[in-house]
């Protein structure tokens, strides 16, 4: 029999939200490479709540999250929980792409978004 060293996977996301100003940092951790749990720390509060309710969901299945589409657990607590909130909030996706990478089924890689107004 093999051995195999056990190790966490984790993953750190900062998202600098835009013209509200509020960071966002999203750990996320794996111990057995599928399941994954959140902490969220942010100023913002409705996104401080986004993170205490993924908490209190408990690990996350990284594998039937990316499968799930717009019902997945990362989504949908999203939708819950940031009401009166910028409908566009990039921390939802942070988080679900923390979840990716933390579970092991993507490769850290940054996303960026560059946004300007066009006069014509």
């Amino acid at each position: 029999m093999a051995y195999r060293e056990k190790f966490t996977m984790k993953a750190l996301v900062t998202v600098d939200a835009g013209i509200c100003g509020f960071q966002t940092r999203i750990h996320a951790e794996s111990e057995d490479d599928q399941n994954v749990s959140f902490r969220v720390v942010s100023a913002c509060e409705k996104s401080r709540k986004f993170g205490e309710a993924l908490m209190a969901r408990g690990p996350v299945d990284g594998f039937a999250e990316i499968g799930a589409g717009s019902d997945s657990v990362v989504l949908t607590t999203a939708r819950e929980t940031l009401k009166g909130c910028c409908s566009a909030c990039a921390v939802p996706i942070a988080a679900f792409k923390a979840l990716q990478v933390a579970a092991g089924v993507a490769l850290p890689k940054d996303v960026h978004l560059s946004i300007c107004k066009v006069d014509t």
